[in-house]
């Protein structure tokens, strides 16, 4: 354990984000095994050192200042399955498991249901925390239990999927410090037939009406292609994928305000038809990216220098061309978010995890 810390100390963390943006931590280890990782985060909280825990990077912006405590990166390893003999296989996956080499693992036994989040970026660990979705499906619908160490009994337990309060890319474990997932199960069906297909994108690109349900390698091969088309799978020499992935949630609007809201993006842009989705008791799902184009903001919109742009594949998407900083990056995602709440009256809220910096 110590000879890992002293290898990697004061890394930058911009090498282990997506957006490749971010400073350096004041120390740095990698845990290698779960029992290592629960040590080190032990450690350090018996220390009262603050403490980030790193999986892929992929949903995280981390400050230009860097991050003044202990960075531990999640490089643990191990895919088990068990069939139950009733079609169903029990998937548990370690936490530092990269997500997409698990997907194609799944897939590659014949397994349904993970097949629609091919192509995410990041640790199997960071799924249920944001309850990652994609196409149709989200991680809630599969997953079955967690293991975490909770950092304030300091106690390892396993914790049922319907205690995580799933919910629309969130979970009670999003923006706070206080548990860490050592590993994930998922419930997966062996008749290798994907998930119904819900995604009208989806449905039309693999020619099939929505709610049939797919061989699985197809939707995977189908899915990698739209996400590529979108700048969203990664690509070291493609700076539209220097991202964190949609920088925005879609906006849920309640039943109350949904009715003015409407109103107002109807007149604002002339359009009659706005891109909405239930979302229980009245409410809907707005598209984020439809709005951000409709305030102005297109494909390629450029921030401070050219250094940051909005993705020329998909405006959700706000990139590093290559020299930008992290306070670039926030400044474009800050004149996006002022800029649909002026012609909508709609606040976005970011997505990924943002480490001592803010928007304004």
């Amino acid at each position: 354990m110590e000879a890992a810390r002293t290898a990697a100390s004061s890394r930058s963390l911009a090498s282990h984000t997506t957006l490749r943006l971010g400073g350096p931590a004041t120390e740095f280890v990698t845990a290698a095994d779960s029992g290592e990782l629960v040590e080190l985060v032990r450690e350090a909280d018996r220390a009262g050192r603050r403490l980030l825990v790193l999986g892929g990077g992929s949903n995280l912006v981390v400050s230009d200042e860097g991050f003044d405590g202990t960075a531990v990166r999640i490089a643990t390893s191990g895919i088990t399955y068990h069939r139950s003999g009733d079609g169903l296989v029990r998937l548990t996956v370690e936490a530092g498991e990269d997500w997409d080499a698990v997907v194609a693992d799944a897939v590659g036994h014949g397994l349904g249901g993970l097949e629609c989040l091919s192509g995410i970026p990041g640790l199997t660990g960071a799924t249920p925390v944001q309850n990652v979705g994609a196409y149709g499906v989200e991680i809630s619908e599969l997953l079955v239990s967690v293991d975490l160490l909770d950092r304030r009994t300091g106690e390892v337990r396993t914790v049922p999927a319907g205690e995580l309060g799933l919910s629309y890319r969130s979970s009670v474990l999003k923006r706070t410090d206080r548990a860490v997932v050592l590993r994930v199960r998922l419930r997966l069906r062996e008749d290798g037939l994907s998930e119904p297909v819900r995604y009208g994108e989806l449905a039309g690109a693999l020619g099939v009406t929505a709610g049939e349900r797919v061989p699985v390698d197809r939707v995977r091969r189908a899915v990698l292609e739209l996400r590529g088309g979108k700048g969203m799978v990664l690509d070291r020499e493609d700076h539209d994928t220097w991202s964190a992935g949609s920088f925005f949630t879609n906006p849920i609007v309640d039943a109350e305000r949904l009715p003015g809201v409407l109103e107002r993006i109807e007149r604002r842009t002339g359009e009659r038809r706005v891109p909405r989705y239930p979302a229980g008791d009245g409410a809907a799902k707005l598209s984020a990216a439809w709005l951000i184009e409709r305030a102005g903001f297109g494909k390629g919109y450029s921030g401070p220098g050219g250094r940051v742009r909005l993705s020329t594949k998909h405006t959700l998407a706000l990139t590093n061309r290559g020299s930008a900083t992290t306070e670039d990056l926030l400044s474009l995602a800050s004149e996006v978010r002022e800029g649909v709440r002026e012609s909508f009256g709609v606040l976005l809220a970011p997505e990924p995890v943002l480490v001592d910096c803010l928007l304004r």
